[in-house]
């Protein structure tokens, strides 16, 4: 067993990049996810393993220094909230068209516009559909707890680097401020250059020598054809995602005459409501989805075929309802509950909303 704490979702963040080997750290302060930088600074990784802790100008440089640590061939990551992952859109639909591997941290808060500094969950469509221009896809994981923000930064890493794609954490303010025990991986040293050459395949740019042919990163094609053929690659890349990396957890499914679906902290809340619905006799059950993208598709496609309903539970105006409605492609009732503005519901409310549209409705 690794070493056990009780710490921060943000702090934790912070501890996993150190121990799982990152390279490098970009970005800028903003709540409610400043401790991940925070932490960093307190640790000083820089004395013991060499790994680069800088706070940028900008959401918008530090986008772009991962971009250029990332095509040497290093692990790199960042972190920020809602409106800094906006600030860093248009890079990271570089990286996406580069193909370059990185992790993204996005503590999300209230929005739209600066909002507030409340835990949210409305930056689903912002992460999944492509907050920046293009035919791209990230890969989206989405923690539940603090121990799997820790699992998470190391998972990052390793889909990063298999599929040369930017990976977002995609968590909120409630898991980024929640202490909780967490046991972390004991201490994984960095890639040499060596390392870094036999990984990267000969996609890093690692320093011109006499017997290596220039190498240009890029995402810009001026040819239409060729062109089309890189978004022809890129799309391969995420029907292979969706094929191999979909994650997600069932809870009490098995029976269940309704089922919720909820991510992150909004799983965690829904748990509780499966016990308060289950203690009035009502089945309900839950699906997790741990993969925002590649979305868990076909787990409620198999459900619509059984259940009377899915209830989607989110803290937005309802978002994720409309990939789970096109997942049931009109075999049974789809159903959002949601709230806005940092407020987090309770079990009760949810049950409640539950009660309301489906056994009374």
């Amino acid at each position: 067993m690794g070493e056990l704490r009780l710490m921060k979702g943000n702090e934790v963040i912070a501890e996993a990049a150190i121990r799982c080997g990152c390279d490098a750290y970009f970005g800028y302060p903003i709540t409610p996810q400043s401790e991940v930088m925070e932490t960093l600074m307190a640790l000083r990784p820089w004395e013991d393993s060499g790994m680069v802790v800088l706070q940028a100008e900008s959401e918008i440089a530090s986008i772009h220094m991962v971009y250029g640590a990332a095509g040497a061939g290093k692990r790199v990551m960042t972190s920020s909230s809602s409106p800094g992952i906006s600030l860093m859109a248009e890079g990271i639909s570089y990286m996406a068209g580069s193909e370059l591997p990185c992790v993204i941290v996005n503590v999300q808060r209230g929005g739209p516009g600066l909002g507030t500094i409340q835990p949210s969950q409305a930056d689903y469509n912002q992460a999944t559909k492509g907050g920046g221009h293009g035919d791209y896809s990230l890969l989206v994981l989405a923690p539940a707890s603090v121990q799997e923000m820790h699992d998470f930064v190391v998972l990052g890493f390793e889909l990063a680097f298999k599929y040369r794609n930017p990976v977002m954490i995609l968590a909120d303010g409630v898991i980024g401020q929640l202490m909780e025990k967490v046991e972390l991986i004991d201490q994984r040293p960095r890639w040499t250059k060596e390392q870094i050459l036999e990984i990267s395949g000969g996609w890093s740019t690692t320093g011109k020598t006499s017997n290596r042919k220039k190498h240009v990163i890029t995402s810009l094609e001026m040819d239409s054809f060729q062109m089309e053929q890189n978004n022809l690659r890129l799309q391969g890349k995420y029907q292979q995602m969706r094929e191999e990396d979909v994650r997600y957890e069932e809870i009490a499914c098995e029976d269940a005459e309704y089922i919720m679906i909820a991510f992150g902290s909004a799983a965690r809340i829904c748990q509780k409501t499966v016990q308060i619905a289950r203690k009035k006799g009502v089945k309900v059950g839950l699906i997790r989805p741990i993969t925002l993208l590649p979305f868990p598709v076909k787990i409620i496609e198999k459900y619509a075929l059984k259940v009377k309903g899915f209830l989607s539970v989110e803290f937005n105006a309802g978002q994720m309802v409309n990939d789970i409605r096109l997942a049931v492609n009109g075999k049974t009732r789809v159903e959002y509950f949601g709230r806005m503005g940092g407020i987090v519901p309770t079990p009760d409310e949810v049950e409640a909303s539950l009660e309301q549209q489906f056994l009374k409705g």
